[in-house]
């Protein structure tokens, strides 16, 4: 969908791609903040022409030039989001979708409708990914490997490789480069949820796409679910077919909020990694912890494992809230072995390294010394006998 924004490249730093992508267009509207379209349908009183978009857009899956046609196909509110984010991501383009699940179901289903329904896989991913490649609900079938093995396990219907890093929710990392060199031509697709392109821009290191749970830092305040895909055009073509045959359509409204989550996160992305940092060196020096991971790239996720009931330690916060999901400005805390990772086999989850006791911490932008008070007054509540904590975990 045209949107009259100019998509071309500039070297404008990635504080101000994240205040203005998706924007540039307004001041020529006589505009400051970005509008909310809610239109499900749009007038047209050229059929034939109309005929002609949409016979271009089955064909290759191609924005329509000219107006918008219909909400399914398009809509200009998340459009803005979608150039955003590939700005962010440094890639030609960027689908979004309901939620990351959707995206990545539609990244599935383009391979699929290809004949490359052969999947290889690195755990640990998010445990509902996990679970649509394991249960083969999508028709395909995944095989599970380590890093080093990916080329060994490459077969003619393999149609993506996929990993995520750092890993939830264990936060281990993988040298992106080093697996995009071993995929050869089939594509690297990097979950970029944790790191966000703050961090780390996956298509740099050679992976193709890129996934987002977007209700997690892109959103960043915990009032909207999405998901995207960034990648170059031609794939991205195929996810907009794919989106507008399963309907799995994000909001307006919900392009509104993530396009103006954009906008503070570099900022909130390095305040909390700030805040994660501090807590992770406390922890691993707390005796009531045996383990702490922490991703060398930095980040507002931390994991730790404790040497008693790690389910006393979730009863017994007071202000980090004892919620799923993670990437919000308040923190919130979550055991993985219970209910992000719950659907994966118990061998499985243990095999990645989500042990009964490990616990997912996403911090927040409150005041580090009001976070530590709280954990470590809910650590206290565990029962456990003292032992000494090892060393903290890089990745």
């Amino acid at each position: 969908m045209d949107n009259g924004m100019d998509t071309r490249r500039t070297t404008r730093a990635l504080a101000t791609e994240a205040v203005h992508a998706g924007r540039d267009d307004l001041a020529g509207l006589g505009l400051h903040a970005p509008p909310i379209d809610l239109s499900t349908t749009y007038p047209s009183y050229d059929s034939r022409a109309e005929a002609a978009r949409i016979d271009a857009f089955a064909t290759t899956g191609a924005e329509p030039e000219g107006p918008p046609v219909y909400g399914r196909l398009g809509n200009p509110t998340v459009a803005r989001f979608e150039t955003a984010l590939a700005r962010l991501e440094g890639t030609e383009a960027a689908v979004a979708f309901a939620s990351g699940m959707a995206a990545l179901s539609a990244v599935l289903l383009v391979r699929a409708s290809m004949g490359l329904r052969h999947v290889v896989a690195v755990r640990p991913l998010y445990g509902c990914s996990d679970h649509l490649l394991t249960a083969g609900l999508l028709g395909s079938e995944v095989t599970w490997t380590d890093p080093a093995g990916v080329a060994d396990v490459l077969r003619p219907d393999t149609g993506l490789v996929l990993v995520e890093s750092p890993a939830n929710p264990t936060l281990a990392e993988i040298d992106l480069r080093a697996v995009a060199h071993a995929c050869g031509s089939v594509p690297l697709l990097v979950d970029n949820t944790f790191a966000t392109p703050v961090l780390q821009r996956p298509v740099e290191q050679g992976a193709r796409l890129v996934l987002h749970s977007a209700t997690k830092y892109l959103g960043g305040h915990g009032d909207v679910l999405a998901g995207v895909v960034a990648c170059d055009e031609e794939f991205a073509g195929r996810l907009r077919q794919v989106r507008f045959a399963t309907g799995g359509v994000l909001h307006p409204l919900a392009g509104y909020l993530l396009l103006r989550g954009l906008s503070t996160l570099p900022v909130r992305v390095r305040a909390a990694s700030a805040n994660a940092a501090e807590l992770a060196a406390r922890l691993a020096a707390d005796p009531r912890v045996a383990r702490v991971h922490y991703p060398s790239i930095g980040g507002a996720m931390v994991a730790f494992e404790v040497h008693g009931d790690p389910h006393e330690v979730i009863a017994g916060v007071r202000l980090i809230t004892p919620a799923v999901s993670l990437g919000s400005v308040d923190s919130l805390i979550q055991h993985p072995a219970s209910i992000s990772h719950r659907i994966v086999d118990a061998g499985d989850r243990r095999d990645a390294g989500v042990s009964d006791r490990l616990l997912r911490l996403s911090v927040g932008l409150e005041d580090v010394e009001d976070l530590w008070s709280d954990l470590d007054r809910a650590l206290g509540t565990q029962s456990t006998r003292p032992a000494r904590s090892e060393a903290m975990a890089q990745g």
